[in-house]
């Protein structure tokens, strides 16, 4: 159990990590929102957060 703990919080850091590096503080902001969403079950949250990525998605491609 442990060690599936472990595994899971170095996943999660490289999971951040890479979506800074690649969408900067707006793409952590948006993740950030959009799991406290998640988490909270509130769908306002949830999808501001989700409108942020799409933002950021739509103007990298």
């Amino acid at each position: 159990m442990p060690l599936a703990a472990i595994v899971l919080a170095v996943l999660a850091v490289a999971f951040e990590q890479l979506i800074e590096w690649k969408y900067g503080p707006m793409g952590i902001i948006g993740f950030i929102a959009l799991a406290i969403g998640i988490k909270a079950r509130n769908t306002l949250f949830g999808g501001i957060g989700a409108v942020i990525i799409v933002m950021l998605l739509a103007q990298s491609g």
